[in-house]
């Protein structure tokens, strides 16, 4: 049977986040809440690229390990990461240690900067496929979730053709739910109405 963390507030949480002190905090403080800076959104990417295959609660206990790994997401200095830092990346236990995962942030630092150049900014990009404001989904448990929806097949369509690896409609939707395009708490968790703008 899968244990729960207890949360001595009490307070009405998504019950995915009941596994262990971390993933409570990031419930609490990020997740779902709507995010307009780039270099949040790229460290987004990269951590939703990585957990492909990978659950949630691995990435994010491997968090510090790429904020160092990936020079603190700055994309720009990603997008020059040489092959023999890729080499050293693959010896580095704080994050995961696949080759394809590791060029595919590089590529992505590189595709990143060129939808900013074409768009003014990733973040004006990304929120146009939401009409430039959060959808307000109202689940009231678990199962009415989604793995998918239309605007992040569209996303993942885009951003495939823009040259963009590792980055499927799951994957993409995992990251709008993230960076607050769409808030998916269950509208009992306290966070509901506190990202709700």
């Amino acid at each position: 049977m899968k244990k729960t963390f207890q949360v001595s507030d009490q307070k009405p949480r998504c019950s995915w986040c009941l596994g262990f002190e971390e993933y409570v905090a990031y419930h609490d403080t990020e997740w779902g809440v709507p995010v307009w800076d780039d270099r949040v959104h790229f460290e987004f990417l990269i951590l939703e690229s990585a957990q492909a295959g990978l659950s949630w609660a691995t990435i994010l206990k491997k968090r510090e390990g790429y904020r160092k790994a990936f020079a603190d997401f700055d994309y720009k200095v990603v997008a020059e990461f040489p092959e023999s830092y890729v080499q050293e990346l693959l010896q580095d236990p704080s994050i995961v240690r696949n080759v394809l995962k590791i060029r595919a942030a590089i590529n992505n630092a590189k595709c990143f900067m060129e939808v900013q150049q074409e768009f003014g900014s990733f973040s004006k990009y990304i929120w146009g496929f939401v009409g430039g404001k959060p959808i307000q989904n109202r689940l009231s448990s678990m199962s009415e979730a989604q793995a998918t929806t239309k605007e992040s097949d569209l996303l993942a369509k885009d951003l495939k053709k823009r040259g963009f690896k590792f980055l499927g409609s799951t994957t993409v939707y995992a990251h709008m739910q993230a960076t607050g395009l769409f808030n998916d708490h269950l509208v009992d968790c306290f966070r509901y109405k506190e990202v709700k703008i």
